[in-house]
C-alpha cells in the first residue's frame, strides 16, 4: 500500500479502542449492531454483532477493504498533520463507551472513588509547612537560672541572633550576693560569645512541637529543613519516572495500591521516627510513592471514560487538593504537635487499600495487553450498573502487535511525540517553579500560618470549577495559555510594588489573582499531558514530565533566597518563567483526540492490510 507521510495523529495515536464511523452509527439507530474492524494491529478490536444476520456486514466490509487495498489506500482518517475537531472527536465515539456508556453512575462513581487517593497524599505534601514551622528560639538556660523570666535570660545571656552566648563570666556559677546588673556588666567587658549547644523555643506563638525544636535544625543547621524537603522532592522526580514505566507494564490499578499501601507504611513509620537521618530517608521514600499514587489515580481516571469525558474525570480527580490543603491545616491547628499531625495523616490511606475490590483495572490497559476476558467482565460490571443493555453477542478481538512494555526512549520516536514531550517538560518546570514560587512569596508577608494556608488552598476551589467550565466553552489549550499569561501579568504586577509598604495590600491583592490562575493552570496540565500522549506510554510520558516538575520543586526552596540579593528578583523570576511557559503551549496540537494509529513511538507498527482486516471480520 502507498505510505502517506507521517500525521500527528499516526505518530502520537492513542492505542485505544476502533471508532464508528457514521454509516455504523446510522445502522446502530436502525437497531443492526455493525461489525468493528481493527485498522491497526496494535490497536485492540471491539467487535460486538447481534443474533440477527450478522453475517451480512461482513461482505460488504470486506469488498471495502479489498477495494481500497486495490487502489493502494488505507482506511478513511483525518488527513495528514490535522488533528480533528472537539466535534468531530465527539462524534467518533470510543465503541467502549457505546457498551457501558460514556459518563453513567458507574464512571462517576470511580472518578469519586479515585479522587479520594488525593486527600492523604496531599496531607504528605504539605505537611512539612506545619512540621517544620518557624519558632522563637533562644540558648537553653543554665539548670541555675531555670526560673528566671525568659525575657531577663536573653537579655542578659544572648546576642541578637539567638545563636550566641556569653561565656567565661561569673553568671555560670554566681555567688550569692551576685547581680543581674553585675552579671551584665561582666558579659559585656569580661566574656565572649560562643555558639549555643541546646535552644529553648517559645510556646505562645500558635506553633506546636515540631521536628525543627525536636533536632534544634536552627542557626548553622537551619539549612537542613531545605535538605529535608530536596530529599522529599528528589523522591519525586524520581518516583514519576520509576512508577510510570512500571505502571505501563504492571497496570495503573496495580501500581496504585501498591503505591497507596507503601505511603500508609512510610506514614507511619514518620510517627515513630527518633532521627533525623531516619527521617530524611523515610521523606525521600514517601515522595517516591506519593508521586506514583497522585498519577497512576488520575490515569486509571481518565481511562475510565472518552471523549469530553476524559477533562472532567481529570480536573475532577484533582478536586480534593485544595480541600486537603484546608483540611491539613486544621488538623495542624487542633493537634498542634507534629507526631499527633503525622499519625492523622497516616491513617486514612488504611481505609484506601479496601478499595481494591472495588476499583478495578483499567479496561484500556488490559485490551492494549490482550487481556480480553478481564476485559469483558468490567464492560458488562459497567453496563449492569449504568443500566444499559448489551448486545446479545460480541467479542474482543486481542492485539496482534503493539502490546509490549514501552519506556522513556518511545517518548522521542516520532517528531509528534519529541515535540510533546519536549514542550510538556519545558511546561511542567515553568509551572511548578511559579506554582510553588508564588506560595513561598506569600509565606514570606508572615501572620498566622494556619489561616494562610487554609485561604491558600481556599482560592484553588474556585479556580478549578471556574477551570472546568471555561475549558467546555474554549478548550483546553487556549484556557492553559491564558492561565500562564494571566499569572505572569499577576507576578508582574507584584514586582512594579515590591518594597511599596503603604500598597502592601494591593501586592498580594497581585499574588493572589497569580495564585488564582496558576492554580487553574496546574489543574488542566496533567490532565493535558495524559491525553495527549498514547495509552501504551502514558503513564511513561506524564512520569517523564513529572521528572521536570520535581527540579522545579528542589529548586523552589532555594529561589526565595533571590529576595536576599535583590527585593524584585524572585518576582522577575516568576513573570519571566510564567511567560515563557504560555509561550511554549502555543506549539501543541489545539485539542487532545483520540487518534486513528500510533505507529513510531508507541510499538505500534504498520497498518493492517485489507486483508488481514477483513480476516477479523470473518472472526466474527
Amino acid at each position: 500500500m502507498a505510505k502517506r507521510p507521517e500525521s500527528p495523529e499516526e505518530a502520537g495515536g492513542d492505542l485505544e479502542l476502533p471508532l464508528l464511523s457514521q454509516q455504523d452509527r446510522s445502522q446502530r439507530r436502525s437497531g443492526t449492531i455493525p461489525v468493528c474492524i481493527m485498522h491497526n494491529t496494535g490497536k485492540p478490536s471491539l467487535t460486538p454483532t447481534t443474533t440477527t444476520n450478522s453475517s451480512s456486514t461482513s461482505p460488504p466490509a470486506e469488498q471495502q477493504l479489498q477495494q481500497q487495498q486495490q487502489q493502494g489506500t488505507r482506511p478513511q482518517s483525518p488527513p495528514p498533520g490535522r488533528h480533528p475537531t472537539e466535534d468531530e472527536d465527539e462524534d467518533e465515539t470510543d465503541v467502549i463507551g457505546d457498551l457501558m456508556g460514556h459518563y453513567g453512575k458507574w464512571q462517576l462513581l470511580m472518578t469519586v472513588l479515585l479522587s479520594l487517593f488525593q486527600v492523604p497524599n496531599t496531607f504528605h505534601i504539605s505537611s512539612s509547612v506545619y512540621q517544620a514551622a518557624n519558632k522563637d528560639f533562644w540558648c537553653q538556660r543554665p539548670p541555675q537560672y531555670q526560673q528566671m523570666p525568659v525575657d531577663e535570660w536573653r537579655n542578659l545571656s544572648g546576642s541578637t541572633d539567638n545563636c550566641h552566648r556569653w561565656e567565661g563570666i561569673g553568671w555560670s556559677n554566681p555567688g550569692n550576693e551576685t547581680t543581674l546588673l553585675e552579671l551584665a556588666d561582666d558579659a559585656a567587658t569580661e566574656g565572649q560569645l560562643v555558639a549555643c549547644e541546646r535552644w529553648e523555643y517559645a510556646t505562645q506563638d500558635n506553633v506546636g512541637n515540631t521536628w525543627t525544636s525536636q533536632w534544634d535544625l536552627v542557626c548553622d543547621k537551619e539549612h537542613m529543613k531545605n535538605v529535608a524537603e530536596m530529599f522529599f522532592l528528589l523522591g519525586v522526580a524520581t518516583g514519576g519516572i520509576i512508577s510510570g514505566y512500571l505502571s505501563d507494564k504492571f497496570g495503573r490499578k496495580t501500581m496504585l495500591f501498591i503505591s497507596a499501601i507503601l505511603q500508609t507504611i512510610f506514614g507511619l513509620c514518620l510517627f515513630f521516627c527518633s532521627s533525623f537521618e531516619l527521617y530524611l530517608t523515610l521523606r525521600a521514600l514517601l515522595g517516591l510513592v506519593s508521586v506514583s499514587v497522585t498519577y497512576s489515580a488520575l490515569i486509571l481516571a481518565i481511562e475510565y471514560v472518552d471523549g469530553k469525558w476524559r477533562t472532567i474525570a481529570g480536573m475532577y480527580n484533582l478536586f480534593p487538593l485544595p480541600i486537603s490543603y484546608m483540611i491539613i491545616s486544621g488538623l495542624a491547628y487542633l493537634t498542634q504537635d507534629y507526631q499527633a499531625l503525622q499519625l492523622c495523616i497516616g491513617l486514612p490511606g488504611i481505609f484506601l487499600c479496601f478499595l481494591w475490590f472495588v476499583v478495578p483495572e483499567s479496561p484500556r490497559w488490559l485490551l492494549v495487553k490482550g487481556r480480553v476476558d478481564e476485559v469483558r467482565r468490567i464492560i458488562e460490571a459497567a453496563a449492569k450498573f449504568n443500566g444499559r443493555q448489551l448486545p446479545v453477542d460480541y467479542q474482543l478481538t486481542p492485539p496482534t502487535q503493539g502490546s509490549s512494555s514501552q519506556n522513556i526512549t518511545h517518548l522521542f520516536r516520532s517528531s509528534y511525540l519529541r515535540r510533546i514531550t519536549i514542550c510538556f517538560l519545558c511546561i511542567w518546570f515553568t509551572m511548578n517553579l511559579v506554582y510553588y514560587g508564588i506560595i513561598l512569596n506569600m509565606s514570606s508577608f508572615g501572620g498566622n500560618v494556619y489561616l494562610n494556608s487554609a485561604l491558600a488552598g481556599l482560592v484553588e476551589i474556585p479556580a478549578i470549577a471556574v477551570a472546568m467550565y471555561i475549558i467546555t466553552k474554549v478548550g483546553k489549550k487556549w484556557l492553559f495559555c491564558a492561565t500562564l499569561f494571566c499569572a505572569g501579568v499577576a507576578c508582574f504586577c507584584a514586582t512594579i510594588t515590591e518594597g511599596r509598604e503603604d500598597i502592601l495590600w494591593l501586592k498580594i491583592t497581585f499574588l493572589m489573582m497569580g495564585k488564582f490562575t496558576i492554580s487553574a493552570g496546574n489543574t488542566i496540565m496533567p490532565v493535558y499531558t495524559a491525553e495527549l500522549y498514547p495509552t501504551a506510554i502514558r503513564n511513561v510520558g506524564v512520569g517523564a514530565c513529572n521528572v521536570a516538575a520535581g527540579l522545579a520543586l528542589i529548586l523552589t526552596p532555594y529561589i526565595s533566597l533571590l529576595n536576599k540579593i535583590e527585593g524584585h528578583l524572585l518576582m522577575a523570576l516568576l513573570t519571566a518563567s510564567s511567560i515563557f511557559g504560555g509561550f511554549v503551549v502555543l506549539f501543541l496540537p489545539a485539542t487532545a483526540v483520540r487518534r486513528n494509529a500510533a505507529n513510531s513511538g508507541t510499538g505500534g507498527g504498520h497498518h493492517q492490510n485489507a486483508a488481514s482486516a477483513a480476516s477479523a471480520a470473518k472472526q466474527v
